[in-house]
């Protein structure tokens, strides 16, 4: 069963501020979902298959092939500013 002082924790843990009331509505919501899921837990599930997806699902990822790649001078040759081989890019953090 969840308590307020579980919401109150789980609250803190997230740097969420909640008002009492939604502390309340909280606690009933969560403890109506866990009741439910204690419900689902009573169904029989025997020959069922345990699975992860109610459609089919295939691969649809490529092998992985060998193909030659850019030379460092073509990948840097449209680059506006270059320093030592690499792009250059404007400082963005101190």
């Amino acid at each position: 069963m969840i308590t307020r002082k579980d919401v109150e924790h789980v609250a803190k843990l997230a740097q969420l501020e909640l008002s009492e009331s939604e502390k309340e509505t909280l606690t009933r919501q969560l403890g109506d979902i866990l009741k439910f899921v204690e419900k689902l837990g009573e169904l029989n599930t025997d020959g069922v298959e345990p699975t992860y997806s109610v459609v089919p699902v295939s691969n649809v990822m490529r092998v992985d092939a060998e193909k030659p790649s850019l030379t460092q001078e073509e990948a840097l040759s449209n680059a506006p500013e270059k320093d030592m081989g690499f792009f250059k890019i404007p400082k963005i953090m101190e």
